[in-house]
């Protein structure tokens, strides 16, 4: 009797926040999952450790997502190891807020480096490598659509990610492997609720027609959708994943 093929997942910035939820529902679903980490060292080892304790597999690996050598590298680990990859989610990103007219430009390119360079990166290696039935799933945000001020360069790197990830869905065509960008609404992550008062926080909840903050697990079931055999059939999409909002 045949064992049951190992099934991978490489989930980067799965060391918090989303990435974090995805890891580890990812697990919950079967997957071996690789949580990639560019710092954060004791989050990722926490992560590992959840997933283990509930039963599951999973590895922590470091790779700066716009290095594509350290990329390349973690994906080389991942196929010696585990024999190939089926899943990639791109989670990693960065998020800075300023009116246009204020910008700071260094800022602009170190948020530009991981959220563009680095998608491109890890979605070229995604293109390289993932098996028959695999799935890439970008990350975007519905800011891209509702256009709150002071999102300007978050929101101009997630319409770079949607578009890049939406052509190579159409470059895999014959692979059967999907592509497809989940753009959260306003989710209660770190990286979201950093740097905003209460106030803002209970304003921005009551925008979804379901007048609350989604929670990382709300993305993660989304993701775990796409990455399944229920899901495969959707291809080339973005999904927004937002209580309502528009």
């Amino acid at each position: 009797m045949s064992s049951t093929p190992e099934r991978v997942a490489v989930v980067t910035g799965g060391s918090r926040g989303i990435g974090r939820a995805v890891s580890t529902r990812l697990a919950a679903t079967g997957f071996t999952v690789v949580v990639n980490h560019a710092s954060g060292t004791a989050a990722a080892a926490a992560t590992v450790e959840q997933i283990q304790e509930a039963g599951g597999r999973a590895v922590a690996v470091l790779a700066d997502v716009a290095d594509e050598h350290a990329v390349a590298a973690m994906f080389d680990r991942v196929e010696a190891d585990h024999g190939g990859v089926d899943v990639v989610v791109h989670s990693a990103g960065r998020l800075a807020l300023s009116t246009i007219a204020d910008q700071d430009l260094d800022v602009l390119d170190a948020l530009h480096r991981t959220n563009i360079r680095g998608t491109f990166v890890v979605a070229q290696q995604a293109a390289r490598r993932l098996r028959a039935g695999g799935t890439f799933v970008g990350m975007s945000t519905s800011v891209v659509g509702t256009q709150f001020p002071t999102y300007g360069a978050y929101v101009a790197s997630k319409s770079a990610v949607e578009g890049m990830t939406l052509i190579l869905a159409k470059e895999l065509r014959g692979r059967d492997v999907t592509a497809n960008v989940v753009a959260p609404g306003p989710t209660a992550t770190q990286l979201f609720l950093d740097g905003k008062t209460q106030d803002q926080i209970d304003t921005l909840s009551k925008v979804p027609p379901l007048e609350r903050l989604g929670m990382p697990e709300d993305i993660a079931a989304v993701v775990a959708f796409l990455a399944g055999p229920d899901g495969h059939w959707v291809n080339g999409q973005t999904i927004r994943a937002n209580g309502g909002m528009v």
